[in-house]
């Protein structure tokens, strides 16, 4: 099987200012640009081929992808796809993590941000950061107004079965710019990561983890090319 290359986009402006972003289009900061940068050198000393490349509707992710691939001198087409979004954090959108945790407390923040399954409250649909009126989205009929890290799963999983995992087995190499929570939902189907461990999976901004299978389908192995920014690994496999 070929190669999987899955890539946090470099920090963004609201990762600079500690806010929850979600499906809010904001743009890479200039560490952020760095970082893909980076990314970019650390892939081009891999001196591997990469035949497709796969990416979110947001910014920072698809400009992540393109300095990544100006610096291989790379021009392949590469698809965006919705479902490799964000996690929505719905009425926890734009607000500073740090002021939120005072105001939750600590124990209804946790469950907030890292449960399995529980969804922060929904964001407003007259909402300034609403996704609504976005005409990103005027095709899409079921935008959410809130996600759990479940309801990202439900989505990303599908979409990686159907569109990305044929061209693994294909024996391709692939580069997918993405972000947190969507490199964490495909870390726990990849990784056999159990709902209660799944929150303790960080995913560096701007560190490509290089992810390698055997013709079965088992990891055979699976590293940050960054080795000073990397995180552990969590596996049950």
């Amino acid at each position: 099987m070929g190669k999987l290359i899955a890539i946090r986009h470099g920090q963004s402006t609201w990762n600079a200012e500690n806010r929850f972003t979600g499906w809010v289009d904001v743009d890479l900061s200039e560490k952020g640009i760095l970082e893909a940068k980076k990314s970019g050198k650390l892939l081009q000393d891999l001196k591997i081929d990469f035949d497709i490349c796969f990416t979110s509707y947001l910014k920072r992710a698809i400009n992540t992808l393109e300095i990544i691939l100006g610096i291989l001198g790379k021009s392949p087409e590469y698809t965006k796809a919705w479902e490799l979004n964000e996690r929505h954090y719905g009425a926890l959108t734009g607000l500073n993590k740090a002021e939120t945790k005072k105001k939750l407390g600590e124990d209804q923040f946790r469950k907030y941000r890292r449960s399995w399954n529980i969804p922060p409250p929904n964001l407003k649909k007259d909402s300034e950061y609403s996704s609504h009126n976005d005409p990103l989205y005027k095709s899409l009929k079921n935008i959410p107004n809130a996600e759990s890290l479940k309801d990202t799963y439900d989505r990303v999983i599908p979409y990686f079965e159907k569109n990305i995992e044929k061209h693994l087995i294909e024996n391709k190499n692939i580069i997918l710019s993405a972000h947190g929570n969507t490199i964490r939902a495909l870390g726990k189907k990849i990784f056999n990561i159990s709902n209660e461990s799944i929150n303790l999976l960080e995913i560096p901004t701007g560190n490509p983890l290089v992810i390698d299978f055997d013709k079965s389908g088992k990891i055979l192995s699976s590293k940050y090319l960054d080795e000073t920014r990397k995180t552990e690994i969590i596996s049950n496999q």
